[in-house]
C-alpha cells in the first residue's frame, strides 16, 4: 500500500519519547494497559492517527490469535509484507525494505524497521491506516483494503469508537443480562433442538422472567442491530471490544434511549424481557416469557455460535457481589 507521504525520523522521535516516557524514579509502576496506551499516544503525536484506532487496531489483532497473548502489542503483519517478498535476508535497513516494496517503517528512529518492536509495529500499521487520509471514512478504507473483510472493518470501527468514548482500553467489567433483584431461572441449552423455521440448533442460553424484567448490557460495545426478526422478536444485537457479538432476543420492548450506534457499557439498559417471535411483526406470546441470550466469536476469518452459559454464571456471581455492595 502506498503512502502520499513521509515521516522522517530522527530528532523528533527523540522528543516525542522524552514526552511520553521522562517518568520520574519514584512514579508507579503501571499495568499492561497503560503501557499499552502510551504507546498508542505516542504513535498518535508521530503520525496523527487517533490513538483509539491504533488501538481497536491492537485489540482485533490480540482477539484473532488462537492462545491468550500478553504481549504489549499483538499487530503481526507477515514477513512477506513487512520486508518485502523478495528481501530474503529479511534486511531491517528502512531503505532496504522499501527497495523491495515492503511495508515496515522506523517507529523509533534507530534507522531499521524490526517487526519485532512494537514502536515499530504501531508507526507501521498507523501509517497502514492513514494511507487514504485521516478522517474516519478514510481509515475505514483502509482498514478494507488492508484486511479485504467487512466484518473486520466493523470490528475495529465499533472498538475504536468504544475505546474513544471511555479514553481507556482496560474495560473489563462485566454485568448478568437480566436485573438480579427479580426472580429468574436459566440452565444450560445451547445446541438444543429447535423445531420452528426447520430444524436447528438452539445458539444460546434462555433465562426465564417475568414480563417487564430489565434486560442489560453484558460488555462494552456498540449497538450494531436493532428491530425485528421471524426468529428473535423484538432483538438487540451488540459488538463488543473482544470481536464478540451478543445477541437478545425477544424482548418485550426497547428502552427509549437505546438506539443502533449507541456505546454501551455492562449495566446499560437495552429493553425487558418478552415472548415475541415465531411470526410477523407484533407476534407474542407462543413461548413463556424469556431473554435469549447468544453469543458469538469472531476469528478474523469466520463467526461462529458458543456456549455462554459458563460465562453467564461468572457474570452473575459478579453482579451478586456488586449488588451486595
Amino acid at each position: 500500500m502506498q503512502h502520499s507521504y513521509q515521516i522522517v525520523p530522527g530528532l523528533f522521535f527523540g522528543i516525542i519519547f522524552s514526552i511520553f516516557f521522562s517518568l520520574p524514579a519514584e512514579a508507579e509502576e503501571t499495568n499492561i494497559y497503560d503501557e499499552r496506551k502510551a504507546l498508542y499516544k505516542k504513535t498518535e503525536a508521530i503520525t496523527l492517527v487517533p490513538w483509539y484506532y491504533i488501538a481497536a487496531m491492537d485489540q482485533y489483532e490480540r482477539n484473532t490469535q488462537e492462545e491468550d497473548d500478553d504481549a504489549l502489542v499483538s499487530i503481526q503483519i507477515p514477513d512477506e509484507i513487512w520486508y518485502g517478498a523478495g528481501n530474503a535476508g529479511q534486511f531491517k535497513e528502512s531503505h532496504i525494505i522499501e527497495l523491495f516494496d515492503g511495508i515496515g517503517k522506523d517507529g523509533n528512529g534507530d534507522g531499521k524497521a524490526d517487526s519485532e518492536n512494537p514502536e515499530d509495529v504501531l508507526f507501521t500499521a498507523a501509517m497502514q491506516l492513514s494511507a487514504n487520509g485521516l478522517s474516519d471514512d478514510d481509515i475505514k478504507i483502509s482498514l478494507w483494503h488492508y484486511y479485504q473483510r467487512d466484518l473486520s472493518v466493523k470490528t475495529i470501527a465499533n472498538t475504536a469508537k468504544v475505546f474513544k468514548h471511555f479514553q481507556t482500553v482496560e474495560l473489563k467489567d462485566r454485568d448478568f443480562p437480566v436485573a438480579i433483584d427479580h426472580n429468574y431461572s436459566y440452565r444450560s441449552t445451547w445446541g438444543d433442538r429447535r423445531g420452528f423455521g426447520g430444524r436447528r440448533i438452539h445458539e444460546g442460553t434462555d433465562i426465564f422472567a417475568n414480563y417487564g424484567t430489565p434486560v442489560k448490557s453484558t460488555t462494552y460495545g456498540v449497538v450494531e442491530l436493532k428491530g425485528w426478526n421471524l426468529y428473535g422478536g423484538w432483538r438487540i444485537g451488540i459488538r463488543d471490544i473482544n470481536n464478540i457479538y451478543h445477541y437478545f432476543a425477544h424482548l418485550n420492548g426497547y428502552d427509549e434511549n437505546i438506539k443502533v450506534g449507541d456505546v454501551v457499557k455492562p449495566g446499560d439498559a437495552l429493553g425487558t424481557v418478552g415472548s415475541t417471535g415465531y411470526g410477523p411483526p407484533g407476534t407474542s406470546g407462543k413461548f413463556p416469557p424469556h431473554l435469549h441470550y447468544g453469543m458469538y466469536q469472531d476469528n478474523g476469518r469466520n463467526e461462529w455460535s458458543f456456549d455462554p452459559y459458563p460465562y453467564l454464571t461468572r457474570w452473575e456471581r459478579m453482579a451478586k457481589e456488586n449488588h451486595k455492595k
